[in-house]
C-alpha cells in the first residue's frame, strides 16, 4: 500500500513537473523560431581601401579608392607610377603612402591658391598684417617685401607648419623604429587627421567616398593652379588677376 501511494506521488510529481517546465520549452522553442526567422543584418559596404586584404592586382585596389573619376574611370597612369607600386615589397602600403601625399599636397596647393588671390586683391587697403598697404605687386614678391621691413617671416611659418607636420606624422605613421619604417598605419585612413569642425564628412560610406573624390580633385585642380600662378607671374612680372584683365581688354 505504501509503495502504491509512493508511486502514485511520484507520478503526480513528474506530472505537475513537466507541466510547469512546458511554458518555459515553449518559450524556448518560440525564441528559437522568432530568432531563426529573424533577418539577417547586413554588414554596411566598405569603400575605404582594406591595407591588411591585397586584392587580386593593385589596379583593381586603387580603382577602389576615392578619386577614380571621370574622365579617367580607368584611372589615369601616364607615369605608370601603379607598376612601381605593384613591384615594392608593400603594394598596398605603398599606395595608401601616396595618397597621403596627393592629399597633402593638395590641400596645402587650395590654401595656397586662395592666398595668392585673397592677399593680391587686399593689398590696397590698409590692413594690420599688410603693413598699411605697403606690400604691393605681385604675390610671388610679397614675402621679400616683408622681410625688407624687418619682419619675421620664415621663423614663425616654418614653426607652423613643423607642428602641423609632427601631428599628421605621429597619428598616421608607422615609428621610425618598426619594420614598416616610411609606410603608415593599419589603422590609419589617408589624409583622415579627425579634423572637420564644420562636419563636412558624411558617415553614409558612398557619400563619404564621394565627398573624398571631390577633395581629391579640388586639390589637383589647386595644385595645377598654384603652379601655373607662380610660373605666369615669373614670366610677366603683374598679379593674376592684372594679367588676366589685361589678355581680355578689360
Amino acid at each position: 500500500m505504501a509503495a502504491a501511494m509512493s508511486s502514485v506521488s511520484c507520478i503526480s510529481g513528474a506530472k505537475l513537473f513537466s507541466a510547469a517546465a512546458a511554458p518555459q520549452a515553449t518559450r524556448r522553442s518560440g525564441v528559437q523560431r522568432i530568432s531563426a526567422t529573424a533577418p539577417k543584418q547586413t554588414q554596411p559596404e566598405v569603400t575605404a581601401p582594406n591595407p591588411d586584404v591585397v586584392p587580386p592586382n593593385v589596379l583593381e585596389y586603387a580603382k577602389q579608392m576615392p578619386g577614380v573619376t571621370a574622365p579617367f574611370p580607368n584611372i589615369f597612369d601616364p607615369a605608370d607610377l601603379l607598376a612601381r607600386a605593384a613591384s615594392s615589397p608593400r603594394p598596398i602600403k605603398e599606395l595608401n603612402r601616396w595618397r597621403e601625399s596627393e592629399l597633402t599636397h593638395g590641400r596645402v596647393a587650395m590654401l595656397a591658391s586662395l592666398g595668392f588671390i585673397v592677399q593680391e586683391q587686399l593689398q590696397d587697403y590698409s590692413l594690420f598684417y599688410n603693413f598699411d598697404g605697403q606690400i604691393t605687386g605681385p604675390a610671388i614678391y610679397h614675402f621679400q617685401q616683408v622681410e625688407a621691413r624687418g619682419a619675421v617671416f620664415w621663423e614663425p611659418l616654418l614653426f607652423v607648419i613643423a607642428l602641423c607636420e609632427a601631428y599628421r606624422v605621429g597619428l598616421g605613421w608607422a615609428t621610425p623604429r618598426s619594420e614598416d619604417f616610411m609606410t603608415l598605419r593599419d589603422d590609419y585612413e589617408p589624409g583622415n587627421l579627425g579634423f572637420d569642425p564644420l562636419g563636412l564628412l558624411p558617415s553614409d560610406p558612398k557619400e563619404r567616398k564621394d565627398m573624398q573624390s571631390k577633395e581629391l580633385n579640388n586639390g589637383r585642380l589647386a595644385m595645377i593652379a598654384i603652379a601655373a600662378f607662380v610660373a605666369q607671374e615669373l614670366v610677366s612680372g603683374e598679379e593674376i588677376f592684372v594679367h588676366l584683365f589685361k589678355r581680355l581688354g578689360l
